[in-house]
């Protein structure tokens, strides 16, 4: 089944805001074995010129699981989830993420390409502070593998 044209620019808001914590910046950070103190030490990273911890740079994919689940599920954009590999990661940061930003997100959908049998699926997540404050925008490209 092809992935259906016609939801590219569909967007798929987080259900919830998300409050970044220090628990969960440290979570993820042994998660990823990335043992810098400003993910886990307040006086590192107050010492670094931030005002908490902050996330490693790859945390902002957590932001886009809500969004992403969302699209694939949806039995109408004709994604079969079993033949799909991650192709691309990218993140484009206006600040970085710190332990107290509540953030709200949506994931839409930027990108269907049929490409060598197979086709290409891109969303795109922005993330933005409760004060409106653009924070990450998180870029994901997976590869549905032709039968």
């Amino acid at each position: 089944m092809a992935i259906n044209p016609d939801y590219l620019g569909r967007e798929y808001p987080a259900p919830e805001v998300y409050e970044v914590t220090r628990g969960k910046i440290r979570e993820f950070a042994e998660a990823v074995n990335d043992p810098n103190p400003i993910y886990v030490d307040r006086t590192a990273a107050k010492a670094a010129g931030h005002p908490d911890v902050i996330a490693p740079p790859t945390f902002p994919v957590i932001l886009g699981m809500a969004g992403s689940a969302q699209a694939i599920a949806d039995p109408e954009l004709g994604v079969d989830f079993s033949r799909v590999v991650h192709g691309d990661q990218s993140f484009h940061y206006t600040r970085p993420l710190h332990a107290g930003d509540v953030l709200s997100s949506v994931t839409r959908i930027t990108g269907i390409k049929a490409l060598g049998g197979n086709e290409l699926l891109t969303l795109e997540t922005v993330a933005t502070a409760d004060d409106g404050e653009h924070v990450v925008t998180a870029s994901m490209m997976l590869v549905v593998r032709g039968e």
